[in-house]
């Protein structure tokens, strides 16, 4: 089992289930940190005196207070740990659940586990640090759902139309920003034509509709 393990979490209450649950498991050391600044300041420390971390359990959604952070999301803080430390095991444990962020934690920074807040969760968490441990890649089958239900490229572009989309602009106001930017295509037809493509994919009835399952992905 995980001999060393650094837990990042905003939430008091939440460590209780956490710490029941290494406890458990017979984790030899584990420490709490609150923000993820913290984190990545302990992760360097323990890299520096040769005394790594075996695994990172981390949320992805930190509060904001009056302690000024640079990094102030999980998602963050575990791209600047892969790039100290990319063997280190990461296990996401949180509440969200837009694709997007989840697919990018996945497939960018090659997370080993995701746990979802929740009824429950305490079992799913101790039944994923396990199979983290065995060396599998754990993804909730809701999640796994969701991403292979989602699963078309979204480019720089689109999200360039969906955020001026979801921000009031008409379409014709859109057509004039993007030729002013050098945006291409630019014409009102090529935008047409792109906003229906994205509302097949995403099963969308309408702009609104489009809008809102964007932003539940964390597209925009």
């Amino acid at each position: 089992m995980f001999k060393k393990v650094l837990i990042a979490e905003d939430h008091e209450i939440r460590n209780l289930g956490v710490i029941n649950t290494l406890e458990e498991l017979k984790v030899a050391k584990f420490e709490f940190v609150s923000y993820c600044d913290s984190a990545l300041q302990k992760i360097k420390k323990a890299i520096e005196e040769n005394n790594p971390y075996d695994l990172l359990i981390t949320d992805l959604v930190f509060d904001k207070d009056f302690v000024e952070q640079k990094i102030t999301s999980g998602q963050q803080l575990v791209a600047e740990t892969k790039t100290i430390q990319p063997e280190l095991k990461v296990i996401a444990f949180s509440i969200e659940k837009k694709v997007q962020i989840i697919d990018e934690l996945f497939n960018q920074s090659k997370i080993n586990g995701y746990v979802s807040k929740g009824r429950n969760d305490a079992k799913e968490l101790k039944n994923t640090i396990k199979k983290v441990f065995a060396g599998e890649t754990v993804i909730p089958q809701d999640i796994l759902n969701s991403l292979r239900n989602n699963s078309f490229e979204v480019t720089d572009y689109d999200i360039r139309l969906l955020d001026l989309l979801a921000k009031g602009w008409k379409q014709h106001e859109i057509m004039d920003n993007f030729k002013d930017e050098g945006l291409h295509p630019n014409s009102r037809s090529a935008i047409e034509k792109r906003l229906n493509d994205l509302r097949e994919s995403l099963n969308a009835k309408n702009n609104i509709e489009m809008i809102v399952i964007c932003k539940d992905m964390g597209i925009i």
